[in-house]
């Protein structure tokens, strides 16, 4: 259990798209003072969930970041996934576990190759270098490979 699970429970409560908040507000959910790294560093509010932990809640939760006014104290969430059972009343919601997240790069070089249909993936790309690791190929009379 995180120190920012009631953020997130509070995010996925939230019926609207986009939800202002201010720094104050966030403090008062959680129950704690934010970090002083948040109230002068622009990127403790990125969206990139290896930032910090609370940046998983409110991912979690189904939103992102967007216009921080660190001089204001002032931020809104943008919901980016369609509501889940999450935002229903707590006597309507059965425990589900959360889903496994794969890490953001998980196949971000899909489709950029392919593979010839009969390739052998298994076969030395250079010949040569198959005779030096192995020894040379042993032929027969007619040049094909002896079994």
């Amino acid at each position: 259990m995180s120190k920012y699970d009631p953020l997130e429970q509070h995010l996925a409560r939230q019926p609207r798209q986009e939800l202002p908040m201010t720094f104050e507000e966030i403090e008062a959910v959680i129950g704690f003072a934010l970090p002083p790294s948040s109230r002068t560093h622009r990127a403790w509010w990125s969206n990139n969930p290896s930032n910090n932990v609370m940046t998983k809640a409110w991912l979690a939760a189904g939103y992102e970041t967007e216009q921080v006014d660190l001089e204001g104290r002032k931020l809104i969430f943008r919901r980016t996934a369609p509501q889940t059972k999450a935002s229903a009343p707590e006597d309507a919601r059965s425990p589900e576990p959360k889903p496994r997240r794969r890490h953001p790069l998980f196949g971000w070089m899909k489709g950029t190759f392919t593979i010839a249909p009969g390739t052998d993936l298994t076969e030395p790309a250079d010949p040569e270098w198959a005779d030096i690791a192995w020894g040379p190929e042993k032929k027969d009379e007619a040049g094909k490979d002896a079994a």
